[in-house]
């Protein structure tokens, strides 16, 4: 029988747009050490101007991110949120807003720093996976935002 760790070790690790170099041991030591947090319908989970302390790792439901241009990405179980902030110690860039009822892993800097230490290996693969979401996101951004723009006219 699986226990709840087990299942969602197996929610993040299948995930299509989670933290993808990951492995299922390096999952099983994040859920072991995150702490879960739920929120309901419209809470917000990252609050833009304000500091995550850590990151958020969706396992149920699904949040929306509402960026300054307009657009609203989804995420869902597996995806991260809270990452920008964690990165460069700043505030947050966007909302992410709860569309449903949310359940998340969340992981302060000093707890993923103190497994990064213990597991380097760790900490290289969550960095190389972080580096990927970014760039697959940056790159969203940028395809919705060119063909969100009209051309100018000739005259």
């Amino acid at each position: 029988m699986k226990t709840n760790s087990d299942r969602d070790v197996s929610i993040l690790s299948s995930a299509k747009n989670g933290l993808v170099y990951l492995t299922a041991n390096d999952w099983a030591l994040i859920a072991d050490k995150g702490v879960r947090t739920q929120f309901k319908p419209g809470e917000f989970i990252v609050r833009k101007e304000k500091r995550t302390h850590g990151v958020y790792l969706l396992l149920r439901g699904a949040a929306t991110v509402r960026l300054p241009q307009g657009t609203s990405p989804a995420l869902g179980p597996g995806e991260i949120c809270g990452e920008i902030s964690f990165i460069d110690e700043l505030p947050a860039t966007a909302d992410v807003v709860a569309k449903e009822d949310v359940e998340t892993y969340f992981l302060d800097r000093a707890t993923l720093q103190s497994l990064f230490e213990l597991f380097p290996h760790l900490g290289s693969r969550f960095y190389r996976s972080l580096a990927s979401s970014l760039s697959r996101r940056l790159r969203e951004v940028i395809s919705v935002t060119s063909t969100a723009v009209p051309t100018a006219k000739a005259k």
